[in-house]
């Protein structure tokens, strides 16, 4: 929408001294014109913007302009405040929450009001999370490498990175960063960090964010058809949606979805125990079964074999 165009403009130009036509259209994924547009509108609204033509020249806001508060609604300012203590769930600290009081000066009903929303970020494991967090959020400040031993499927390994965002996604936090051993960015889960450590400065590279999206980190590989116990319907909508399956005549469910690894198809299924039935990709049924063969192997007595 427009409106939220035109907000998200005024943000960045609150937040940098200058910024370009071209770098603007970009972000917004609209057209030049269309940034000169709203520009036109912002101006009209009273929000005296210079532009400056030529090498060096730019967009920015006229120098001792100051918005009142007034800009944030009531609700605007919850709806900050809620995502603050959301981030000071991670941290262990309060300093959001005090950051949230600078914020809010003269409206002191603000912070005791309505705090329904409640986030907390910090996992399960919050005490061995939150000092990798806190050290990384710094070194992404500082611009100072990381160092750390690295626990994948592919095994142990040391890595030497160049810290660029933090992410919260799919239930846990990642580390996006320039990966010294790969030569390329990579996306490190942090519990699987040891032995972090603080490194040497560096000239930080060009980055935009990372494209997180599902297809783009998890790309599909195996389209997968399974047969599953009906009790189990509650963990099917939980984990991929009410749209994953049909009721078959006989109560048993036909579940479908999309995996990238085949050691995920295989646990998956595993997981069920008796409950699942692999029907498609049928070149993985053998793996299941030897997965349970092994399984099986590991719990039979010395008389059993």
């Amino acid at each position: 929408m427009k409106i939220d165009r035109m907000i998200g403009i005024l943000s960045i130009l609150l937040q940098k001294e200058k910024v370009t036509a071209p770098y603007l259209a970009e972000k917004f994924e609209v057209s030049r014109r269309t940034i000169n547009r709203d520009i036109e509108a912002l101006c009209m609204a009273g929000i005296p913007l210079v532009t400056e033509p030529g090498h060096g020249g730019g967009i920015s806001i006229m120098e001792g302009y100051h918005i009142e508060h007034a800009l944030f609604t009531s609700a605007d300012m919850q709806a900050i405040l809620a995502g603050l203590r959301g981030l000071d769930s991670v941290s262990g600290t309060n300093r959001y929450q005090q950051l949230m009081e600078k914020l809010s000066a003269g409206t002191s009903n603000l912070l005791t009001a309505d705090t329904h929303i409640l986030i907390d970020l910090s996992s399960w494991y919050k005490s061995a999370l939150s000092p990798k967090i806190e050290l990384l959020h710094g070194a992404i400040l500082t611009g100072n490498k990381v160092s750390f031993t690295y626990f994948s499927p592919k095994g142990e390994s040391v890595r030497t990175v160049e810290p660029y965002y933090l992410v919260f996604q799919w239930a846990g936090w990642y580390l996006w960063g320039w990966c010294s051993e790969r030569e390329d960015f990579r996306l490190f889960k942090l519990m699987r960090m040891t032995k972090l450590c603080l490194q040497e400065p560096f000239q930080k590279r060009s980055v935009l964010p990372p494209d997180l999206s599902a297809d783009r980190v998890f790309p599909p590989t195996y389209q997968v058809k399974a047969k599953i116990h009906p009790s189990f319907q509650w963990r099917l909508v939980e984990e991929f949606g009410p749209e994953c399956f049909q009721v078959l005549p006989d109560g048993m469910l036909l579940f479908s979805a999309d995996f990238s690894d085949r050691n995920n198809v295989v646990g998956w299924i595993a997981s069920f125990g008796g409950g699942a039935q692999l029907l498609e990709p049928a070149e993985l049924r053998e793996d299941v079964l030897r997965f349970a063969e092994d399984i099986r192997r590991n719990y039979m007595t010395d008389s059993e074999t």
